[in-house]
């Protein structure tokens, strides 16, 4: 190939490349901002976990610092550097003294640097026998301070927080901490309140909430509210069903209607042949009556206009001449 078409089949290629797709050699990928980082993507290192200042090297506590590596790995742009590839690093560098930063955001945010990394997790191990809590810490690396803290459980049991993966998002992306409802109510056009807001009218989606306790209410003006507290667990999806109790008035009226010759019934009258009765409006005597009247009326008003006298004016009234 020459020279001039060399160029040209790179220039080429240059402007095929999708948007936001850089092309190196015959692989893709993706286009990198001005700090030279993906968009969106954070590297996080474990700090070693410690217990009363020193580090903690418990079986336990091992096991709990391996679920937290692997839940942050398992967060949505998040690059995890162990505890093993921090300890190493600071024994490269020869750096003792930050294997036991004891919480200390300056120190923590120095071994953040060295390991060139954002954000720094670091935790403190407490509790009594098999319960062990973790007191975690996110740390940011270039404003040496503390952005977050939650808590690890080390339990076998069901965890609605979702255990190091709860942990992990409480830490790293709070926005995503959330679980589900799926509010399934026997009326449509019934409104779903949460926490006060109206969210939707059944028939509805599930609900993406906020792990947590919230106060449920559906209302309906035909109907009862229902009112109860809904636990939410992380992650997970609960089922509210809702059958809703009608009004003991408006049951009593639509049964009403239902009769037959009620006043308002809809449909024709029950048996065969049957006729209904008319509205006494519409009745002979009812009709007449009103002929009558429209009629008095017609003729004091002719006579009143035939005396020559103005509706609209007034005149003293003389007393009798004896």
């Amino acid at each position: 190939m020459t020279g001039a078409r060399l160029i040209a089949a790179v220039c080429a290629a240059t402007l095929l490349a999708p948007p936001g797709v850089v092309r190196a050699g015959n692989q893709a990928r993706p286009a990198r901002p001005a700090g030279g980082k993906p968009a969106a993507q954070r590297a996080v290192v474990v700090a070693p976990l410690s217990t009363l200042g020193s580090e903690s090297t418990a079986a336990p506590v091992r096991r709990l610092a391996g679920e937290l590596e692997t839940a942050l790995g398992q967060t949505a742009g998040v690059r995890v550097i162990g505890t093993a590839a921090a300890v190493e690093a600071i024994k490269q560098a020869k750096k003792p003294a930050l294997r036991a930063c004891d919480g200390d955001a300056a120190c923590l945010a120095e071994l953040g640097k060295l390991v060139g990394a954002d954000w720094v997790v670091y935790g403190e191990v407490g509790g009594l026998g098999d319960v062990q809590v973790v007191y975690l810490q996110l740390i940011d690396v270039t404003a040496a301070r503390e952005l977050r803290s939650t808590t690890l459980e080390a339990s076998a049991g069901d965890d609605p927080e979702g255990g190091a993966r709860g942990a992990a998002v409480r830490l790293v992306a709070p926005e995503r901490f959330v679980g589900s409802v799926a509010v399934t109510v026997d009326v449509a056009g019934a409104a779903i309140y949460v926490d006060g807001k109206r969210l939707a009218r059944s028939p509805a989606p599930a609900l993406q909430l906020p792990v947590g306790t919230h106060a449920l209410r559906v209302t309906h003006p035909e109907f009862r509210d229902f009112v109860r507290f809904v636990d939410v667990p992380f992650d997970r999806s609960v089922s509210v069903p809702v059958a809703l109790q009608q009004f003991p008035v408006v049951e009593r009226d639509l049964e009403s209607r239902d009769r037959p010759g009620a006043v308002g019934a809809e449909g024709p009258p029950a048996g065969p042949g049957a006729v209904a009765p008319a509205p006494w409006y519409r009745s002979w005597w009812a009709i007449a009556g009103f002929g009558a009247l429209a009629l008095t009326g017609a003729a004091l008003t002719v006579g009143v206009l035939a005396d020559g006298t103005d509706a609209d004016q007034t005149r003293p009234v003389e007393p009798p001449v004896p």
